[in-house]
């Protein structure tokens, strides 16, 4: 049987501002998304996706950690589910598959781990099944599981605008390393944070198309995305933003303290990345992030507390050779 392994790459939110609610339709109204301005970028603490045709018509989910399901709510499985919706004469042709994942990325944590896992499964399909679909392809199936999806097939850094959907390629940052912390039995749920964000600061939103527009139009020139541009660290670091800080940090006094550990570290910035609560600190080296995950171990002694170091990664799902 024909199989492939795919690796699958965590992301973390450089910047993520909520500007209103998402517009759609010929006359614009709210679908219950949001209008997003982000930076996003892939790093190093990825998942390990195994792709393998099971001359069935059936598909099977396997993950031994206990959190992943192995049912048809998992997202890696509604990927498969949405290739054989939409190719269903590849499928009589090739039939069913099996996916394993191995995970690495921690579950609930706001890092894009079952997103790119989905992502892992659309490339790993298209090359099981001999599609040769595209990238643009790719990315716009991805759209219909989620808005980080699209994300994760390119993976690198990029600017997501929409919805989270609409992507622009940032220039790579190569040298840059992120130290992650998260409690293992503390988990935040994505649709509560926006929910809840919604309700709290509603009021500010921007409400008219042409609105929404003129603040798409500020964002590229940013003081985050010129930072990026000149590959400047320490000025990236200045620029971190993430509006659902304000409904998560009061909510869960743990991820505002671990996030108070990881100033106190002088990394070159720190934040809670997407929903949350993992934390993460910029660091400009591998040396300096192990003294700021050093630090903040000494400062928090807490077993529930895990740690990874990471480098950014300039790309995103990769075919293990």
């Amino acid at each position: 049987m024909r199989s492939y392994s795919l690796i699958a790459p965590a992301k973390i939110n450089l910047y993520l501002e909520i500007l209103g609610d998402h517009l759609s339709g010929e006359i614009p109204q709210p679908d219950g998304f949001h209008e997003m301005v982000m930076v996003l970028q892939s790093v190093s603490l990825t998942d390990q996706i195994d792709l393998r045709a099971s001359g069935t018509d059936a598909i099977r989910v396997h993950c031994t950690h206990p959190q992943v399901p192995n049912d048809a709510s998992n997202l890696a499985y509604k990927a498969a589910a949405l290739m054989v919706k939409r190719f269903p004469d590849c499928f009589a042709r090739y039939g069913g598959v099996e996916i394993t994942i191995h995970k690495q990325i921690p579950v609930g944590a706001g890092l894009a781990g079952g997103s790119s896992n989905a992502a892992a499964v659309l490339v790993g399909l298209d090359l099981l099944w001999e599609l040769g679909l595209t990238r643009d392809e790719l990315q716009e199936l991805g759209a219909v599981l989620g808005s980080d999806v699209p994300f994760c097939i390119a993976g690198g850094t990029a600017l997501a605008t929409g919805r989270g959907e609409q992507l622009d390629v940032l220039p790579a940052l190569p040298n840059l390393y992120v130290v992650l912390a998260k409690y293992r039995s503390l988990s935040v749920s994505t649709a509560w944070a926006y929910t809840t964000y919604r309700q709290t600061f509603g009021d500010s939103y921007v409400r008219r198309s042409d609105d929404l527009e003129e603040r798409r139009q500020h964002v590229h020139a940013s003081p985050m995305l010129t930072a990026i541009a000149q590959r400047d660290g320490t000025k990236i670091g200045q620029r971190l933003r993430n509006d659902l800080e304000k409904v998560v940090l009061p909510e869960h006094p743990q991820v505002l303290q671990l996030r108070e550990a990881f100033q106190q570290a002088k990394p070159l910035g720190t934040m809670m990345s997407g929903s949350g609560p993992t934390v993460f600190a910029l660091a400009e080296s591998q040396t300096h992030a192990e003294q700021i995950q050093a630090q903040v171990k000494g400062a928090i002694a807490n077993s529930d507390l895990e740690f990874w170091i990471a480098k950014f990664n300039p790309s995103g799902i990769q075919i293990v050779e």
